[in-house]
């Protein structure tokens, strides 16, 4: 039996993502600026995190927003402070990313709360016409 090389195991990849197909991540009001804003490390880990959503897993560090909507996450991302990413990935088209911020309290605040909730709605009631 031959041994596997890189080729093989790149090969395997790519029949992976070519039969698994990755999902589009569609960006909500200013949420894209915000990760963008986001220092060099946090933004690469947060693309990384949402890279991995976008292939179907789970980010390494997250957890359910129930207070904004059924199936809503936070990606929190740990650096020079804390980030946040708010999306929602259960939806078969696309991975909508609802808000982005850096956290600066150990709660999350009420506006960031209330912004994350007001377009978690606003995408549902767009999504059932």
């Amino acid at each position: 039996m031959r041994e596997r090389t890189a080729i093989d195991a790149g090969l395997a990849n790519y029949i992976k993502t070519s039969i698994v197909p990755v999902k589009l991540v569609i960006w909500i009001g200013d949420s894209r600026k915000r990760v963008r804003e986001f220092p060099d490390r946090p933004r690469a880990r947060a693309g990384f995190e949402l890279w991995a959503v976008q292939q179907g897993y789970d980010p390494s560090d997250w957890k359910p927003m129930s207070l904004v909507g059924p199936g809503v996450h936070e990606i929190r991302v740990h650096g020079n402070g804390e980030y946040r990413v708010i999306y929602i990935a259960r939806f078969e088209e696309a991975i909508y990313v609802l808000h982005a911020f850096e956290k600066k309290t150990r709660r999350t605040s009420r506006l960031d709360l209330d912004l994350a909730r007001h377009r978690f709605r606003v995408l549902i009631s767009e999504r059932t016409r």
